[in-house]
């Protein structure tokens, strides 16, 4: 009996010793993790391209030549953004011009993952371009500066949209030729860019437009054999190619109608004129930061 209580004691006295050791050996703390920082609500890009030729709705912007064009754009997780954009075009449309500037803003929102709504301003300013540089006897002043509101419908790789003008358009107004002035004047167009399965980073792109002008040359102003009405179709087909690391090439057949009209076109600065309008291809490298 006296030994079987030396037995229990000693287990109970080895357990509070072994209890006491466990609690005395404390495991390290721990390091407190640093708190991750917010997610900007917002996304910067910057971008830049070399083209072969720069065409606008159609229409060769630097009379045939290559052009170097970039810009920045700031989009916030609300659908807000904010942008400009640059490229050199020609002194022969633009006369006393060399260069145009864009300034945009607008609001999209997403209805669901195929589906979203937006409306925008676009504003087009050609630093130093005004018509007066045309004419010996400047008939008065007409900058090019064209401001556009826009309202747009997307779903998937498909982009529906029109561009209503809220000044005249591009230089178009009486002083230029017209009956009137041109506010008013919109374009429609559809663009899509389907990504090809197959390769990633391959699409093929296309587009259609129609410019209707608000009003016509006067026939005393009228081009090519009486041709007053300078509204078109254009169009455009190709592909383009991403890499992962944003840059981009793309390869690309554009046209138009009423080639009675825009071919040729003389210039406004001086006795030259260019086949605007036509069919012609171009190619574009570029990247996006």
């Amino acid at each position: 009996m006296f030994k079987r209580k030396l037995i229990v004691a000693g287990l109970l006295i080895g357990g509070m010793v072994g209890l006491a050791s466990a609690q005395d050996v404390q495991k390290p703390a721990e390091p407190a993790k640093a708190p991750e920082p917010p997610k900007p609500s917002y996304t910067l890009t910057a971008n830049v391209f070399l083209v072969s030729d720069y065409f606008f709705r159609g229409l060769t912007q630097t009379w045939g030549k290559p052009a170097i064009q970039g810009g920045a754009d700031w989009v916030h997780e609300s659908g807000a953004y904010l942008g400009t954009w640059a490229s050199n075009v020609s002194g022969n449309q633009y006369a006393g011009g060399s260069m145009e500037w864009d300034f945009y803003g607008g609001y999209n929102y997403k209805i669901n993952d195929d589906f979203t709504v937006g409306a925008g301003l676009y504003y087009y300013y050609y630093p130093g371009a005004n018509s007066k540089y045309a004419f010996s006897e400047p008939p008065g002043s007409q900058k090019y500066n064209t401001l556009e509101v826009n309202a747009s419908a997307s779903w998937k790789w498909l982009t529906a949209k029109v561009n209503y003008a809220l000044t005249d358009y591009f230089g178009a107004s009486t002083v230029t030729g017209f009956t009137d002035d041109t506010k008013g004047t919109y374009y429609l167009q559809l663009d899509g860019s389907y990504p090809l399965p197959q390769v990633e980073g391959l699409s093929l792109v296309g587009h259609v437009g129609y410019t209707h002008y608000s009003n016509d040359l006067t026939p005393t102003a009228a081009v090519n054999n009486g041709h007053t009405d300078p509204s078109y179709w254009d169009w455009k087909f190709g592909v383009s190619y991403v890499w992962k690391d944003g840059w981009t090439v793309g390869a690309y057949y554009v046209g138009t109608n009423n080639t009675d009209f825009w071919n040729p076109t003389p210039s406004l600065a001086n006795g030259q004129t260019k086949d605007l309008g036509g069919s012609s291809g171009y190619i574009t490298v570029g990247r996006t930061f």
